[in-house]
């Protein structure tokens, strides 16, 4: 099944495996978990938009009331399923970020991780978050900070038609906040390592980066763009 918006993403679509090893690698240090916490709280009715394989699903319902991840892929949306089998406040649904499968005003908070909301061209996106968010709810929008850390540079270099800086302006302008996270991606050994950077980056650029990178982990810098919204007086949901 087709969804509106979605594009392939060949890291996770393609190597799962190895993006499950990049999952466990991330936020070593925890301080990303501890932003998203201080910064939103992640209780109530989550939804984590572009779950993937639902990595992190588990991880939300040590806290929320319940758990909702929304994926395009449908091999992800069956790992996703295996894998939160046993988790009774977790569902995982076919959908895409433009196209949520939830009602109204059914969320608390709407979470993305380095999915679907990259700056300019995620207004559909935009749109349905604030659809299905309760009036004070939260959209919460994780990307890794292309500006920061040999990491951001390996970033830019595979992909030189992305501007970090105009995707900031784009959500600030939106009003949204943006709080900043520095931590450590933290790998098993070095060949576990080489295979996570050669699916994120070009091969030159991944050789580069492996070259680079003494030991076993790297620094790594976040950002976590949130917007609140609330009711005003005409009924209308907006931030």
């Amino acid at each position: 099944m087709l969804f509106p918006g979605v594009a392939e993403s060949p890291n996770i679509w393609r190597w799962p495996d190895v993006y499950e090893a990049e999952n466990a690698a991330q936020d070593a240090t925890g301080a990303l978990w501890e932003a998203l916490t201080s910064v939103v709280g992640l209780t109530g009715d989550v939804v984590d938009v572009g779950c993937g394989d639902g990595y992190h699903l588990p991880r939300f319902a040590t806290t929320a009331a319940s758990v909702v991840g929304v994926e395009p892929h449908p091999p992800l949306v069956a790992r996703a399923r295996r894998r939160c089998a046993d988790e009774p406040s977790v569902t995982v649904l076919p959908g895409s970020a433009a196209a949520l499968p939830l009602p109204d005003s059914s969320a608390d908070v709407v979470h993305a991780r380095t999915a679907y909301f990259f700056g300019p061209g995620c207004e559909p996106g935009l749109a349905e978050a604030e659809r299905v968010l309760r009036p004070g709810g939260a959209l919460v929008i994780v990307d890794l900070d292309a500006t920061r850390h040999s990491y951001g540079s390996w970033m830019r270099a595979s992909a030189p038609g992305y501007d970090p800086r105009a995707a900031e302006r784009f959500f600030t302008e939106r009003g949204f906040s943006t709080h900043r996270v520095d931590t450590l991606w933290r790998f098993p050994d070095r060949a576990t390592m080489s295979a996570v950077l050669h699916i994120e980056f070009t091969g030159p650029v991944a050789d580069r980066a492996v070259d680079g990178t003494p030991g076993l982990s790297l620094p790594v810098a976040y950002r976590i763009h949130v917007r609140r919204h609330v009711l005003h007086a005409t009924g209308r949901l907006s931030g």
